[in-house]
């Protein structure tokens, strides 16, 4: 017969055991930026699992601007010049710049996976040819000025930036605007023969002019 005193022994070893293995599993310093942010959250409607509505909608903007529409309503024949995948946060009362987004800080223009931007064509950016392709599109925020890099890490999440592959720079001057952009956004724009594609959010604001080629 076992004497009582070691079942209780074999007990508390295993309600420690548990103790320390749960402690263990939700220690803050054991989680990592996939803990927190990369990782969605399921939910459950009528018995079948869903991931959450993100807080920050995925959006899409072509040059031309409102592109497939134009070639839905037979408007248009040639190819778009260049489009955009983008997260669109909210501002949500929140001071943005200097703040929530960092000055000289990496930046993903958005928020969840990286910005993409895609252009059909070569196209020429302050006297620099980027050949057609695809890139991830990041900036580097100052309050006079932003950098705009073109980086050839596909498929990233945004905030796991590998610098090692930028391809291209640009820097642009910041203005400010009068009404508070609410949701981050990026807008394209007839600008000469060319394209602006500009990018908003709270009070600031840059732009940057793209040259097509010639038709």
């Amino acid at each position: 017969m076992t004497h009582p005193s070691c079942n209780l022994y074999s007990i508390g070893s295993v309600l420690l055991c548990l103790m320390l293995c749960s402690c263990d599993a939700h220690s803050p310093s054991q989680k990592t930026a996939a803990d927190t942010t990369i990782l969605p959250v399921p939910r459950q409607e009528n018995g079948n699992s869903f991931y959450m509505l993100d807080k920050s909608p995925m959006d899409i903007i072509y040059f031309p601007p409102e592109y497939p529409k134009l070639k839905m309503m037979g408007k248009i024949t040639t190819a778009p010049a260049l489009r955009v995948i983008y997260s669109r946060p909210q501002k949500n009362g929140r001071k943005i710049f200097g703040t929530l987004v960092k000055y000289g800080e990496h930046w993903r223009l958005g928020a969840n996976e990286a910005t993409e931007i895609e252009f059909f064509e070569d196209v020429i950016i302050q006297q620099t040819k980027i050949p057609e392709g695809r890139y991830m599109l990041y900036c580097i925020p100052q309050p006079a000025e932003w950098t705009l890099i073109l980086n050839s890490d596909l498929y990233s999440w945004g905030l796991r930036i590998d610098d090692q592959k930028d391809i291209f720079k640009f820097t642009v001057p910041v203005s400010h605007v009068s009404s508070t952009i609410e949701a981050f956004t990026m807008e394209t724009e007839k600008s000469g023969e060319g394209a602006l594609l500009w990018i908003g959010w709270d009070d600031t604001k840059v732009s940057l002019p793209i040259q097509l080629p010639a038709k």
